[in-house]
């Protein structure tokens, strides 16, 4: 039996924060070289994004409203992605994470196909930059080939870097100072990123909010990124008046 982690990563995204300025795309393209979405690869719906934000509308004009929905890897703990690679490419590894393993991916698209979220991308196309980019392309992310599977790791060069660092250091890891690019370049805090299994770390207090739900939470997948529901003004009025 596979012995407990220390550690079980997640995230909390407080819908009532996000005011939809994909802040968190820019930084997760830059920090982990995601290719980039020419115009050319739009055009074939060929784009690839580790994390996206989901626009909706409510109400009728001109009494209309936009919500956001940052939407990326769910990092479940019965992920329906995982069964379904026959070279064991992803899997779910003991921090709570959704592992993806470059190396071993052979581009079946099976997990893309067994993902209800849609957070998995084929990379169609060998990835280019223009030259004035290429210096930015983050050192510590393999640019990954054409031919494979890529999606959202929460960072886990941060994860290992930093805990290498502390553990070298023999000091207990923080809560707050491993941030992924996403959380980190948030201007309003709606990402929130931590240690599950530390009751007194803010994403294990926020994780008990009465507002938190999981997406499509009925088909038993279990992910370890949790949502806080948006305010309604109106029935916040009526709870206090």
């Amino acid at each position: 039996m596979a012995q407990q982690s220390e550690h079980k990563w997640g995230m909390v995204i407080d819908l009532d924060k996000c005011i939809g300025c994909q802040a968190c795309v820019i930084a997760c393209q830059a920090e982990n070289n995601v290719p980039l979405n020419t115009e050319e690869i739009f055009n074939q719906k060929r784009a690839i994004e580790w994390i996206r934000v989901e626009r909706y509308w409510e109400g009728e004009f001109p009494n209309v409203k936009a919500r956001f929905l940052p939407v990326l890897c769910q990092h479940c703990e019965n992920a329906p992605c995982e069964p379904v690679c026959p070279v064991y490419a992803t899997y779910h590894n003991q921090e709570g994470l959704n592992v993806q393993v470059y190396n071993r991916c052979v581009g079946t698209r099976y997990c893309q196909n067994n993902c209800p979220y849609h957070v998995r991308f084929f990379n169609y196309w060998t990835p280019q930059w223009p030259e004035s980019l290429r210096n930015q392309l983050n050192p510590d992310v393999t640019v990954r080939s054409r031919g494979i599977m890529e999606k959202c790791t929460f960072c886990i060069q941060r994860i290992r870097r930093t805990t290498r660092n502390a553990k070298r250091e023999g000091r207990k890891l923080e809560d707050g100072l491993l941030q992924p690019a996403c959380a980190q370049a948030c201007p309003t805090s709606t990402l929130t990123f931590g240690d599950l299994n530390d009751p007194d770390s803010k994403v294990s207090q926020l994780a008990k909010n009465s507002r938190n739900y999981k997406l499509l939470e009925k088909l038993g997948t279990d992910p370890n990124v949790i949502y806080l529901k948006k305010v309604d003004p109106k029935a916040a009025e009526e709870l206090h008046a």
